[in-house]
């Protein structure tokens, strides 16, 4: 099993280089869905690595956009990331900014769950209850469709995910809508314990 980082240090780093709430939140949300991923899809022995993954793609994001996965491996380092986390890290961001391919289940499982996640934690702020408990893939299809709504997820990188996992889009929706809801009450609580 790939060699991972113990969450404290990854957490650490992950914050010496994001201060913005929404990209600790982010972080927080994908390193989750992850989590739960990992125990769904039978890889419960790897939960923490993929979790850990979860957490860190983005660590580079905020203070380099423009060099997103390719500071990551420098950033990485700093903790003895294995390559097989670096190259997982990287290759979320596979035909955007990075070249990277996703080729392990949970490669694929964090190129198709990072985006959807944005999108899901968007319309679960539209609705009164500010939640995505009791959000349900058919209103979720309908903001994916609305192309003004969260215009920064790209739908088709969410679509392109499915593909790669070989999953009809609305499974990923519907799995990703549980994982999140497994997650939302301790993200909104290590939130608050910023």
């Amino acid at each position: 099993m790939p060699a991972c980082p113990d969450r404290a240090a990854a957490l650490e780093l992950l914050k010496t280089y994001n201060k913005e709430p929404f990209h600790i939140q982010h972080a927080l949300t994908v390193e989750s869905v992850m989590g739960w991923y990992a125990r769904e899809l039978g890889y419960g022995e790897e939960a923490d690595f993929w979790a850990t993954v979860g957490l860190l793609h983005d660590v580079d994001f905020e203070q380099w956009p423009e060099e997103h996965c390719k500071k990551a491996p420098e950033l990485l380092a700093q903790i003895g990331c294995s390559p097989e986390f670096v190259h997982a890290v990287c290759s979320h961001a596979y035909g955007t900014c990075s070249d990277v391919e996703p080729v392990h289940e949970m490669e694929k499982v964090l190129f198709a769950a990072d985006e959807l996640t944005g999108l899901i934690g968007a319309a679960a702020l539209m609705r009164p209850s500010k939640s995505c408990q009791d959000m349900e893939v058919s209103s979720l299809k309908k903001k994916f469709k609305d192309k003004k709504f969260a215009a920064g997820c790209s739908r088709d990188v969410i679509r392109q995910g499915a593909e790669l996992l070989g999953w009809p889009l609305e499974e990923l929706m519907e799995k990703t809508i549980l994982a999140m809801r497994a997650g939302e009450a301790d993200i909104a609580a290590q939130m608050a314990a910023q």
